[in-house]
């Protein structure tokens, strides 16, 4: 089993950016909150890939945050063993220590700027800032109208979902799969993938490294976040943490459920979001949908769902948009950063970190 697993803090949804942020950085989950600033790079990104390596390499199971902006990227790194996390603070998710040297802190990477030589490029850094912001309101307004279009959709086809099927089905995996007693402690909020600059993108890859035994629900219209809030809420009342992953349209909605103390996985799949790992067992959401009712719409939904993926895909190239500009700001700062200052910066932190082991 690897030491790694994967999921994302902020997602890119047709109500614009989503983030749980404020929820992964609450003081209780923390014995120390490292809180980045400095801006494009600077360095960020890769100061917590190196942390999350070395924990990695100490034999820490290390869990990585991606950026939707870029999921080559990260937004966080979290060592949960020592409760230690290394997050960006900046904009879109801004973070600001609560308990300064207590339970989170600054560490200011934007200090390794030379500010001289970045102001002698002040029209291409206000270019290529403004441009990334008006891709990114280009990429929401067409998620925002592809998003209105499967909401109508999922409404369509819920009239003909048999609901005391479904809660059959339900009670059936709570009676087979929530037993025993667990160790009481809190949930977890994370997206398990976003839409990005390169598409939809989806860490299935972490679901064995937690869950041996995966449900996947088949689910084209979203209709399971009922039926998965009821398996966490039954988790939770035997005191089985789960890791609870929101819809990213509809962040009250779960979307996926792991219970790592059970070794289960409920794991949501449709077009876009297919899940291609083994499963224990398959349950068909859409055979729940009377055969008569889905015959009646069948062409007005497949009409909205097509219409909602052309949208889709004039949001991720407008994101495309937004991270080729931020690409070029980068390359602008990218000269006047001390490197091995940052390094330094780095090395300190992660003593400090390591101490904790």
């Amino acid at each position: 089993m690897t030491n790694a697993t994967h999921f994302f803090l902020g997602a890119n949804s047709g109500q614009g950016f989503q983030n749980l942020f404020g929820r992964f950085c609450a003081p209780e989950n923390h014995n120390d909150l490292l809180v980045l600033k400095g801006g494009p790079g600077v360095g960020k990104s890769t100061m917590m890939r190196r942390i999350g390596k070395a924990m990695e390499e100490r034999g820490e199971q290390v869990e990585y945050l991606h950026c939707s902006g870029d999921p080559g990227s990260l937004d966080g790194v979290w060592i949960p063993r020592i409760r230690c996390a290394v997050v960006d603070g900046t904009a879109p998710h801004v973070v600001e220590p609560q308990f300064p040297a207590a339970v989170d802190r600054y560490v200011n990477l934007g200090e390794f700027y030379d500010i001289a030589a970045a102001k002698t490029a002040r029209e291409e850094i206000i270019r290529y800032t403004k441009a990334g912001s008006a891709a990114y309101q280009r990429a929401y307004l067409a998620l925002g109208a592809a998003r209105q279009i499967l909401d109508g959709a999922a409404a369509l086809a819920a009239g003909g979902l048999d609901l005391e099927k479904l809660g059959r089905r339900t009670d059936g995996i709570i009676g087979r799969e929530i037993r025993g007693k667990g160790s009481g402690g809190p949930d977890a909020y994370r997206f398990l993938g976003s839409l990005t600059c390169k598409g939809p993108i989806w860490r299935f890859d972490t679901v064995p490294s937690l869950c041996s035994k995966v449900y996947q629900l088949q689910d084209t219209y979203g209709l399971a976040g009922p039926m998965l809030e009821r398996i966490r809420a039954a988790a939770a009342s035997r005191g089985f943490p789960a890791v609870v992953c929101p819809d990213p349209e509809h962040v009250d909605r779960v979307q996926h459920l792991l219970v790592p103390e059970l070794g289960l996985a409920f794991i949501t799949s449709r077009e876009g979001m297919a899940y291609d790992g083994p499963a224990y067992r398959r349950v068909r959401l859409d055979g729940m949908l009377s055969a008569a009712h889905c015959k009646r719409h069948k062409a007005q939904l497949r009409f909205m769902r097509r219409m909602a993926q052309t949208l889709r895909e004039e949001g991720v190239a407008s994101l495309r948009e937004a991270k080729a500009a931020h690409d070029a700001l980068e390359a602008v700062y990218h000269p006047n950063v001390d490197f091995d200052g940052v390094s330094a910066c780095v090395d300190r932190e992660l003593e400090r970190l390591e101490s904790y082991l």
